[in-house]
């Protein structure tokens, strides 16, 4: 079994400054679909657009309807958080899309590390968070006195990230958890699933899992379970089939780094 789910309540109302325009991509690894986040400061002209998500035209259109838009932001380079950016971009007369690879980029540079983005009454603070991808970050953005944590899929509001190797690393995946465990009280708005109040929680709640299934990885690699198939097929006997190919991803990841830890 599991970590059970923290008992905080999922936050059922946003900030003001904060609008939540879901992306009709549900499934297995997007949840409900992606969120696209669109944050503007009170009284302020233009907003920021983090991950317009996948190439569907009614939701990009419905994110142009919030213009005037300022820049498209990115947390990593999966498809469903990426794939529409270039398609708004364009409907938003070419607002540049920043991201941490400069393959993602349009009319923009890649993130520099700890830089910090201000204008329009909103300070946002770019953190590097890798670990579900090489390219992963976060965005600590700071609203007058309120703060939330734009955590991409780093952290989800329902259920944990696949780290999936060559691009996942689960060491410097437990790194950015530890990073983000620094952040409590701080609003976690999350690239799938509901908000949820407190960041450090949810990392410390991500660090207390990942643990947990290391230690059952371990125990079966001793007990002879040396591919992604065989120590699933020990660590995970209830699993959906449907969610297998993901399980195997992430066992990838385990073995990979249990096998680096090793003296």
């Amino acid at each position: 079994m599991g970590a059970a789910e923290p008992e905080s309540a999922e936050v059922d109302r946003l900030p003001g400054w904060v609008t939540l325009l879901l992306a009709p991509n549900p499934g297995p690894m997007t949840l409900d679909g992606t969120n696209t986040w669109i944050v503007r400061a009170p009284g302020a002209e233009r907003a920021t657009v983090v991950d317009p998500g996948p190439l569907d035209e009614g939701h990009l259109r419905r994110i142009a309807e919030h213009g005037p838009i300022e820049r498209i932001l990115i947390t990593h380079g999966h498809h469903d958080h990426v794939e529409g950016a270039a398609r708004l971009s364009e409907l938003l007369g070419g607002a540049p899309v920043r991201a941490g690879s400069p393959v993602h980029c349009l009319g923009g540079e890649p993130f520099d590390p700890h830089e910090s983005l201000d204008g329009n009454g909103l300070e946002i603070r770019v953190m590097e968070t890798p670990g579900h991808t090489s390219d992963s970050v976060s965005f600590l953005v700071e609203c007058g006195n309120d703060r939330a944590m734009f955590t991409g899929d780093t952290m989800l509001g329902r259920g944990t990230t696949v780290v999936a190797p060559p691009d996942g690393d689960l060491g410097a995946y437990l790194d950015s958890l530890e990073l983000l465990s620094a952040y409590p009280e701080v609003l976690m708005l999350p690239g799938h699933g509901p908000a949820r109040g407190d960041t450090a929680e949810r990392a410390r709640f991500y660090l207390g899992h990942r643990r947990e299934r290391l230690a059952q990885v371990r125990a079966a690699m001793a007990a002879g379970a040396e591919t992604p198939g065989a120590v699933v097929d020990l660590v995970y006997p209830d699993l959906d089939p449907a969610l297998r190919f993901a399980a195997e991803w992430s066992a990838a990841a385990q073995i990979e780094y249990l096998r680096r830890e090793q003296p």
